[in-house]
């Protein structure tokens, strides 16, 4: 079997939303702490090209969900050498409205998702309002346009990408959600995107209360574990720990951009 190349993990801020601890946790919690979430862009660089994990959400969509737009995602990507319209693959890990906006940020790539999400935010489950309310119906047909221009690839289940990157359908928080797992110098590095939103969802078993199936949830945090080199090695979707944990990718991007494929730090 021929050796998988190996890649560099990025974490790329752009927006940012206080909270407390209840809002975080299906039944609450009892300490109400303040819990705020940071929302990512993740690449992952080769040797020879780049891949980009979600594309958030615009300054205009942060206005409408009152979130804390920061700086559009490209500022970070360019920071790390990624040009934006030179981007040729996308996995977006499920449609909520922070994960498959930006559309035209990456005007060449071809889009990677599973079929039971771009099913589930397009059938009867929209019908319902407590299930739609991540979604934006922009979103879900600019995913359409590209399916009829040929740019998008569907997924059923497990799917490479390319070599030493997968995806592996989990669902719980959505649907067709799909964690993405990569070969690193670490080994495999799972990126859960929202299937876990913080450490301490998948650590303790805590689910997230924006779900649609609890016990899809619950299992996922099962397989990350399994699919991971070791327990370190899953990078949760929102928690702003993965800024303290990880280095900044270089001098000067602090709270910008952290290398994720390095040694984590104890905090």
């Amino acid at each position: 079997m021929p050796e998988l190349p190996v890649y560099e993990i990025y974490a790329v801020k752009y927006a940012h939303l206080f909270r407390h601890s209840p809002e975080n946790f299906i039944g609450g919690d009892e300490h109400d702490v303040p819990m705020p979430l940071d929302y990512f862009v993740w690449a992952i660089k080769g040797q020879d090209r780049s891949f980009i994990l979600d594309t958030g959400f615009s300054p205009e969509m942060g206005a409408k969900r009152k979130r804390q737009h920061l700086r559009s995602p490209a500022v970070g990507l360019k920071a790390i050498g990624i040009e934006p319209d030179q981007v040729q693959d996308v996995i977006i890990s499920h449609m909520h409205y922070d994960h498959s906006g930006n559309h035209d940020l990456f005007p060449n790539a071809h889009y990677h998702l599973q079929d039971r999400e771009m099913a589930y935010c397009t059938g009867r489950c929209m019908g319902h309002a407590n299930l739609r309310g991540a979604f934006e119906a922009e979103d879900v047909v600019a995913m359409v346009r590209r399916i009829f221009t040929g740019r998008t690839q569907f997924h059923d289940g497990e799917g490479q990408v390319a070599p030493g990157i997968t995806v592996h359908r989990v669902g719980g928080h959505t649907s067709g959600l799909q964690i993405t797992r990569v070969m690193t110098r670490r080994g495999w590095m799972v990126l859960a995107s929202d299937a876990a939103h913080f450490y301490a969802n998948f650590q303790q078993s805590r689910p997230f209360p924006v779900v649609a199936n609890v016990v899809e949830m619950l299992e996922g945090y099962r397989t990350m574990y399994a699919l991971a080199a070791a327990p370190d090695a899953i990078i949760p979707g929102h928690d702003p720990l993965v800024m303290k944990q990880y280095p900044a990718a270089a001098p000067g991007l602090e709270d910008l951009v952290v290398r994720l494929d390095a040694d984590p730090k104890s905090v």
